[in-house]
């Protein structure tokens, strides 16, 4: 059995700000193989015709934003003023330059800041103001960043990250993958890490 854990990551996803704050730790202290894949969640839920937090359904919207800061609460990480700025106007180029981070490998560094700022300090992710911070922390460029970002063999690995977790039935972010057992949701991290020690021993 495989004992690597895939972080299924899509930037955009609001449960998402939990693991941005949390994940870094869970990995160092308990996983030895993992792998990050930032994916296009956006279009798997259009192409499933689920739209999970529509203004439509306001009573679930303001349920979903106080169970963020509930939880926040519980793991001892910032908690937001919420709402926050929802959905994401450039949701691709926040997940495309997510493709190139873990590719040259500063993605948890960028996760973390750039939901940090859109969470707490209410820049939106994706936005020029946002990553130009974000990226300002991190020590990337932001021309070269966006030019590399833009880049026919980013969106190809964004693409194929993006069909590689649909045919892996991957429905909702943040998701977490051990051989075929999918584990969906930032709750479920911890378990997703517990069964990937078990499938090591």
């Amino acid at each position: 059995m495989s004992n690597t854990l895939v972080c299924w990551l899509s930037i955009g996803s609001t449960y998402t700000y939990l693991t941005s704050q949390r994940l870094r730790s869970a990995l160092n202290q308990q996983v030895k193989d993992f792998i990050i894949k930032p994916f296009n969640i956006r279009k798997i839920m259009i192409d499933m015709e689920n739209i999970p937090f529509p203004r439509s359904k306001s009573e679930k919207v303001e349920y979903m934003w106080k169970d963020i800061q509930r939880r926040a609460l519980k793991y001892e990480i910032l908690i937001p003023e919420t709402p926050v700025p929802y959905p994401l106007k450039n949701f691709d180029l926040s997940n495309l330059i997510g493709v190139l981070a873990a590719r040259e490998g500063w993605y948890l560094d960028y996760f973390e800041t750039t939901y940090q700022l859109w969470f707490i300090n209410h820049l939106e992710a994706g936005s020029e103001e946002n990553l130009k911070q974000t990226l300002l922390r991190v020590g990337k460029d932001f021309d070269e960043t966006l030019k590399k970002a833009n880049s026919g063999s980013v969106i190809d690995e964004y693409e194929q990250n993006t069909s590689e977790a649909k045919k892996n039935k991957i429905f909702g972010a943040p998701s977490f993958q051990v051989g075929g057992d999918i584990f969906w949701g930032d709750d479920r991290l911890e378990d997703a890490i517990d069964y990937c020690k078990f499938n090591n021993d």
